[in-house]
This record gives C-alpha cells, structure tokens and sequence, in this order.
C-alpha cells in the first residue's frame, strides 16, 4: 500500500509510532503531537510535554520536554537495533541547587532509574546535563536571575512497545519539576490533551 509515490512506513515502525502516545499519564503532565525531524532517520514520530503543579493546567508550566522517536531499518553508527529515542527536558531550579556538583550524576540518575523502575529495556544511553543562569542587563537589569536544568539523552530501546519508555520520560520531567514520582499503587489518569476539549 502507498500514499502517492510514497511507499507505506515498515509495519514496525507504525507499531512503535502507535506507543508514542499513551492512553494514562501522570495528572500533572499535558501531552501534545509535535512535529518530527525529518532528516535525522527514514521515518521519525515525537511528542511534547508540560508539567504542571496542579491537574488545571492554569498553573505557571514547571517543566517542558520532547521525546522523539527515530526509526531506520538499517539502523545507524551508535544504535543497537533499528530504533533510536532522544528526549529533551528543560525544567527551572533553584540557583542553589544548580550550583551541587553533584546535580549533573543525579539528574541524569533520574533518567535510568526511572527506565528500570518501568522495565523499559535498553542500551547504548548517552546524554549530557546542562546548567544554565540567565541574568539581565540594561533595560532587563531589574528581572531576577533565572536557572534552569537541561537534560538531553538518547538511548535504544530493545523492544517495539515503547510504553514504559514514555513512562520513565514522563517521571523524568516530573523528577526534574520537584515532583515525586508516582507510588506503586496509583494509577495515572487520561492525558490533556491541548487539541480536545477539557472534560468537566
């Protein structure tokens, strides 16, 4: 089957695409469709993320991320299997925290700990953590200093069903925002979705 002259997608990849976006997520997390780089692999899928304290979504957003899904069925140099995840975080801190040489292990800590804690099976994970202090001057001079913590990874998942990696990106962002992640016994709730309507 084709779309134009363009021949349809490997059945595996339509599988993974098909566990980029799961039915429950955590209440604080806002989910949404995003664009997909296009020349980084044959066939790509991503979704975008917020985080916020609350389940109203009218709190200020704490955290805000991306996980995009490259697949090639020949796979790439520093892949081990035709899928690649990449996943971006970006989160405020405060300044005293950003400042613990330590934050760098422990964030990126937050990462793999929360793939073993969903099962999620992988290999050949890298990434680095970025600290970042934003002052102004002139005009802006009286705007406080801001910190944030950016976190961008990538590793191969060793299976098709993609959905507990979803999970240990979503507890990620969650980590990164100073929310804990969600006990064993509670179960996440249907995401927002930003192009559906809000449920009462």
């Amino acid at each position: 089957m084709t779309i134009g002259d363009a021949p349809a997608p490997p059945a595996a990849f339509t599988r993974a695409l098909a566990t980029l976006r799961p039915d429950e997520v955590r209440p604080e997390i806002e989910l949404e469709d995003i664009p997909a780089p296009q020349r980084l692999a044959p066939y790509s899928g991503a979704v975008g993320a917020s985080v916020y304290r609350d389940e109203s979504g009218d709190a200020d957003e704490l955290a805000v991320g991306r996980l995009i899904m490259l697949f090639d069925p020949e796979g790439q140099r520093g892949w081990e299997g035709p899928i690649r995840l990449v996943a971006y975080v970006r989160a405020d801190m405060e300044p005293e925290i950003t400042t613990d040489p330590l934050l760098g292990p422990v964030a990126w800590s937050w990462l793999t700990e929360a793939l073993d804690a969903h099962g999620a099976s992988y290999a050949a994970a890298g990434g680095t953590v970025t600290r970042a202090v934003s002052e102004g001057f002139g005009n802006k001079g009286a705007d406080p200093v801001t910190t944030e913590l950016e976190l961008r990874a990538s590793w191969s998942p060793l299976e098709e069903d993609l959905s507990a990696h979803v999970a240990a990106w979503c507890d990620l962002m969650c980590l990164a925002a100073g929310i804990p992640p969600l006990p064993p016994d509670v179960s996440a709730l249907r995401p927002r979705n930003r192009e559906d309507p809000k449920v009462p």
